[in-house]
């Protein structure tokens, strides 16, 4: 799928050229697809969305320079380590330890989503988890459900009944309602194990955020089971790209109902089990990250534990497991929060060239551009051809990187060297 952003009414119903064929460029074998009328991705709203939760507001949350970035069950004892994590560019806790101080989220306008009140909580819990994975533990089903998250099959009180709607049902019940946002994640049931009827009952029936977590670079089962339930050849499965995919198969099932949620980014980064694969690499965490913002991401949670090889970790950002992974995470987190306004705007989607994923978006009279390979097409060069609003500019800023390329005849080229490389481009006509 190619995502393209917002133009300008006029651009968007206006007559776009046909894509140029060049020679050594993906897609260079047969004519460029006919460019399409942009069309306007349905969307949550942006920060508008968080407006009707009191505390999310009040937080920020609604604010366009607000994008939630938050890490996965973490502890926070210490006003230090808080600031640790603050530098890598968490914004929210989502899950914390009982022993916790959430008054230090406080103090440092950090937020949080927690499965229940903690002591002392007050503002900075802007919302509650729901559950985990129960979509895994306990399946698709009103079984009679024994009270426990496990994966060793007594979830359920019968095996043969699936018990994990009752499980939410029971779990949603449980946490004040009070206003505040509700969320949950769930796993490979709602990726892929489960009918789209069964899965958009987990999406659609308990939450106001949900996120779906399948580590396709580390996971030991994903590219067997990607073969299986999704038809996916083994070589094009542990990639950046399908983590766009996620997010796509999860806002298909959110749209089921006819009511919008944003729908967040779940990203590994070590060994997120200990028969792992081996450890995501910094370069591939990027381009998960990004490849989920092409695909409609609204936020990005890390899980950032790390179970296996040879150096093991509760908080791979604060220790020296992390030293490795730290600067990729802390770099891409600061791209997130310079561009938040541009991310929190709508998306149009447009069919752009063969082999790329993109996104479109405008903000105050430029347009940026986020590309990267799309899955199953090979890496090297491309090239873009711009709609006619954008065609007269003279470069393309390449943001991060600190280059332009040039536009002529209507578009511009660039080289995509690896799966997972990206670029930000910033076009104002």
């Amino acid at each position: 799928m190619r995502r393209w952003g917002p133009l300008a009414l006029t651009v968007a119903v206006a007559a776009l050229t046909a894509a140029c064929s060049t020679p050594g460029v993906e897609g260079a074998a047969t004519p460029s697809p006919r460019p399409s009328v942009l069309r306007p991705v349905p969307w949550d709203g942006g920060p508008g969305y968080y407006a009707r939760f009191g505390e999310a507001a009040r937080a920020g949350w609604a604010k366009p320079s607000f994008f939630p970035i938050g890490i996965w069950y973490a502890s926070v004892h210490t006003a230090e380590e808080v600031a640790q994590d603050k530098a890598a560019g968490i914004n929210t806790y989502v899950e914390l330890t009982d022993d916790s101080d959430v008054r230090l989220l406080r103090s440092k306008g950090m937020s949080a989503l927690t499965s229940g009140p903690l002591p002392g909580a007050g503002a900075e819990t802007v919302g509650w988890l729901i559950g985990d994975e129960a979509d895994m533990w306990g399946g698709p089903g009103d079984g009679a459900w024994t009270g426990t998250q496990t994966f060793d099959g007594t979830a359920c009180t019968d095996k043969d009944r699936p018990c994990g709607y009752t499980a939410m049902r029971t779990l949603a019940a449980g946490v004040p309602n009070d206003g505040r946002l509700r969320y949950a994640n769930y796993g490979k049931g709602v990726m892929y194990w489960e009918s789209d009827e069964q899965a958009a009952k987990f999406v659609n029936g308990f939450t106001d955020i949900v996120s779906t977590d399948l580590y396709w670079y580390t996971n030991v089962y994903a590219c067997d089971e990607a073969r299986q339930f999704m038809n996916l050849p083994p070589a094009q499965c542990r990639l950046a790209a399908n983590y766009g995919a996620i997010i796509d198969r999860q806002r298909a099932l959110d749209a089921r109902d006819g009511r919008l949620q944003p729908v967040y980014a779940f990203i590994e980064l070590g060994y997120p089990g200990k028969k792992a694969t081996g450890v995501i690499r910094p370069e591939q965490m990027k381009g998960a990250v990004m490849s989920s913002l092409i695909h409609g991401a609204r936020g990005v949670i890390y899980f950032n534990h790390s179970f296996g090889g040879s150096c093991q970790s509760m908080n791979l950002l604060r220790d020296q497991c992390g030293d490795t992974i730290r600067p990729a995470v802390t770099e891409i987190n600061r791209q997130i929060a310079a561009l938040a306004p541009v991310l929190n705007t709508q998306s149009y989607e447009y069919d752009f060239a063969p082999g790329v994923d993109a996104v479109l978006k405008r903000y105050k009279g430029s347009y940026y551009l986020f590309a990267m390979v799309a899955r199953g097409a090979r890496t090297g060069a491309r090239r873009f051809a711009l709609p006619p609003a954008l065609a007269g500019a003279k470069k393309a800023e390449v943001l991060f990187e600190d280059r332009t390329v040039p536009i002529d005849a209507g578009g511009f080229g660039d080289t995509f060297e690896a799966e997972y490389a990206y670029h930000i481009y910033k076009i104002t006509p």
